[in-house]
């Protein structure tokens, strides 16, 4: 392995090891690929951390040698990484706050692979600033039914006055995210998300599910309510996966969405890291909006 490398990043002093250590060995794409990524998609993806308490997900020794989840900030980061103490049962946990670039490239250099930030800011924990509903297919079922399925979502929130936007998973699913005022806590957030979920069974019995069991999801896109919760985290927009191949979880605009409900190849819909640069280059944050002012949880 090459030899650490000492850099300066606005102002804080940071050591990356290992830049050659190859961590998706299906594309050969190696830590330092990685920091790279990282370092370039800041502009983009802090905003949607910042604040947030981040759960860690590692992969120090590639895709294809196991992962394990970090809450608890580690031992040995920088003082100057900053965190928040959030109680969690009967435990309290110091979660990372990852909140500018110097953060981020040291969490890159941990082959913390994924980023999975609450949907709460760790200032009001109880009360999420977005609703989500993570669409998972059951296969043969796969992103072009996910797609299907989110556009009749979004028409069941547009209907509720609930703006919302699209991103992959970076898998073979996709989340949908409405921006909230922040005033509704999850004992509000999680029944609601379950309801709609359930209207959507209703209407699309042949492709819809909302059940947790396993057993009903096959063919079908299972609508995840159950996200909505303070204990849960959802990984973030622009996060690579711990994948074959460093795909990311990509925003999109709803145009693209209907294009592959409507029967386009979903393979448009899937970035890997060097393409989601590019895009964001090309077309700025298309998740912006989650940030934008948040609308109350309607009543149903």
């Amino acid at each position: 392995m090459a030899a650490a490398l000492e850099v300066e990043v606005e102002g804080r002093r940071l050591r990356l090891s290992n830049l050659d250590k190859v961590l998706f060995p299906a594309a050969g794409f190696t830590k330092g690929q990685v920091v790279d990524y990282y370092t370039r998609v800041a502009p983009a993806v802090l905003p949607h951390l910042r604040g947030r308490a981040l759960t860690l997900r590692r992969y120090p020794n590639g895709v294809d040698a196991g992962h394990f989840f970090e809450k608890q900030k580690p031992s040995h980061a920088p003082d100057w990484v900053r965190s928040a103490t959030i109680q969690a049962g009967d435990r309290a946990i110091d979660f990372v706050l990852c909140d500018d670039l110097p953060t981020i490239v040291w969490l890159a250099n941990l082959a913390d692979l994924e980023l999975h930030p609450s949907l709460a800011l760790a200032s009001d924990p109880d009360r999420p600033t977005v609703l989500a509903f993570d669409l998972d297919p059951g296969a043969p079922a796969g992103l072009a039914e996910c797609c299907e399925v989110a556009v009749a979502l979004r028409e069941v929130l547009g209907q509720l006055g609930l703006p919302c936007v699209p991103k992959t998973s970076g898998g073979k699913g996709m989340q949908i995210y409405a921006p909230l005022d922040g005033a509704a806590t999850y004992a509000a957030t999680k029944p609601f998300a379950h309801a709609i979920a359930r209207l959507l069974e209703s209407r699309m019995p042949k492709q819809v599910v909302s059940a947790m069991s396993r057993r009903e999801r096959t063919g079908k896109v299972f609508i995840d309510w159950s996200q909505n919760d303070r204990h849960k985290t959802t990984v973030a927009v622009y996060s690579l996966r711990g994948r074959e191949r460093p795909t990311a979880s990509a925003p999109l605009d709803w145009g693209e969405v209907e294009q592959v409900a409507g029967g386009a190849p979903a393979g448009q819909l899937v970035f890997e890291a060097p393409a989601l640069l590019e895009r964001v280059a090309d077309r700025g944050d298309l998740f912006a909006a989650v940030l934008a002012d948040g609308r109350p949880l309607p009543e149903l």
